[in-house]
């Protein structure tokens, strides 16, 4: 390990996503954004609904789209155990775009039917696949 690098893992219910050294962490903790760096205190946090970001050994920043989930830091390795995440350069964009344009048309017409906070969360999944894919 390069000295100003830690392990970060990021898992998935379904797959481990990423496991590998890093510079810098960003994740959209549950009270807003947290950095994390080599030599971090320990911690778990939950994350809510948005873009994590980091910087990987060759100094290149990557983001991945998330919904949710945990953030354990501990002996200079960081677990992101998340509901779902999604690398941005797999995002498919008129997917996400589409998805947003369902949310947002859901909210607007606000009718018995329609669960409001779930088209809400829709809307934040669907803008947080967005950034990831712009690299914002």
């Amino acid at each position: 390990m390069a000295d100003n690098t830690f392990m970060l893992e990021i898992v998935t219910p379904e797959q481990i996503l990423f496991k590998d050294e890093i510079e810098f962490l960003v994740v959209p903790g549950a009270e807003g954004e947290l950095g994390v760096m080599r030599n971090h205190a320990p911690l778990v946090t939950s994350l809510k609904i948005g873009v994590l970001r980091y910087k990987d050994q060759r100094g290149e920043f990557r983001r991945m789209a998330m919904s949710g989930g945990f953030l354990e830091v501990v002996d200079n390795v960081a677990r992101v155990l998340a509901e779902t995440a999604e690398r941005g350069e797999d995002v498919d964009v008129l997917r996400a775009k589409a998805a947003k344009e369902r949310a947002e048309r859901r909210i607007q017409q606000r009718t018995e039917d329609i669960n409001l906070a779930r088209a809400q969360m829709a809307l934040q999944r669907a803008i947080a696949r967005i950034r990831a894919s712009e690299g914002r």
